[in-house]
């Protein structure tokens, strides 16, 4: 009997799929990305929004909180861009040199059995260079990047949005100086005001961007990659992203912390920790190499 439960467990694992999230999960905070992102976050919103420099992080912290993202925040509340210049400004100055390749990581993740990608909000081209750096990018199959969950991202509002009238970059860029009459013409949602004086019949706007924390995000995800949620085990270092995880079925996997939370699964200091806490991951010994049925529509697709 002993025999046979132990057959079964080969053939049947609990998981075929890890799903990895990049910044902050697969290299350290104190890398000091994203506190350069943030700035450069912040700059962008000044230089090329034309928002008041006294507004900036009050302002940033509301639309990361309430829509995961300050970039989704940005187009809920009334603000167009192009995505592929804001990610250019505010990935493309970052200090990739403060990431060094990681042959341990490396190592762990080559020798675990499983189906391998990277789930990121950030594009393509940053989770690319990071990947590079860190000496990681053929150890996934796949990369799921905000291009994969906004194919079709434009600068105009769709007809399902909610009707605010987008202020175009080009005009607040080139006369930041008269950013407040730009403002005043235009519809921009007040969210500090919307918080600051709650009413109870106003909702925020919706944003068009597609990301996580959003169960829709991470569902789309899951369909375009062709993962099962139930055999899948989510890495991240976001609470919020974890627990959006976790009500969509996911196992779940809290990096950069010791203590579970609520949604958490598990719990990992640091992603090299991940043999120790999770060795059934290596018990499930398969003999032969993993084999990946198809094509995967996702970005930067890789062979591991």
């Amino acid at each position: 009997m002993e025999y046979e439960n132990r057959y079964r467990f080969a053939q049947n694992p609990k998981y075929d799929c890890l799903l990895f999230d990049l910044d902050d999960t697969l290299y350290p905070l104190s890398s000091g990305i994203a506190r350069e992102c943030g700035k450069n976050i912040k700059d962008y919103m000044v230089e090329k929004l034309g928002i008041d420099k006294d507004k900036i992080i009050e302002l940033s912290n509301l639309l990361y909180k309430n829509y995961g993202t300050t970039m989704a925040g940005l187009r809920a509340i009334g603000y167009d861009f192009d995505y592929d210049e804001y990610h250019s400004f505010v990935h493309g100055r970052l200090p990739y040199e403060n990431l060094r390749p990681d042959p341990v990581l490396r190592s762990l993740l080559l020798s675990l059995p499983f189906r391998k990608f990277i789930f990121t909000n950030a594009d393509r081209n940053h989770a690319a260079n990071a990947l590079s750096k860190l000496g990681l990018k053929d150890c996934f199959e796949g990369i799921i990047c905000f291009e994969t969950l906004n194919p079709t991202h434009t600068s105009n509002a769709s007809d399902d949005e909610d009707d605010i009238e987008f202020a175009g970059s080009a005009a607040a860029a080139t006369s930041p100086a008269n950013s407040t009459d730009v403002h005043d013409i235009l519809k921009i949602f007040d969210i500090a005001a919307h918080f600051a004086q709650p009413n109870p019949g106003a909702s925020l706007p919706k944003t068009p961007i597609v990301c996580k924390p959003s169960e829709a995000a991470i569902e789309r995800a899951l369909k375009i990659a062709n993962i099962n949620p139930q055999r899948t085990l989510f890495f991240d270092d976001s609470v919020r992203n974890i627990q959006a995880g976790k009500r969509v079925g996911l196992h779940t996997v809290l990096v950069g912390k010791s203590q579970k939370v609520k949604g958490a699964d598990y719990a990992l200091e640091s992603i090299h920790n991940i043999k120790e806490a999770l060795p059934e991951l290596w018990e499930a010994d398969r003999k032969s190499e993993v084999g990946y049925s198809g094509q995967v529509p996702v970005e930067t697709s890789v062979t591991a």
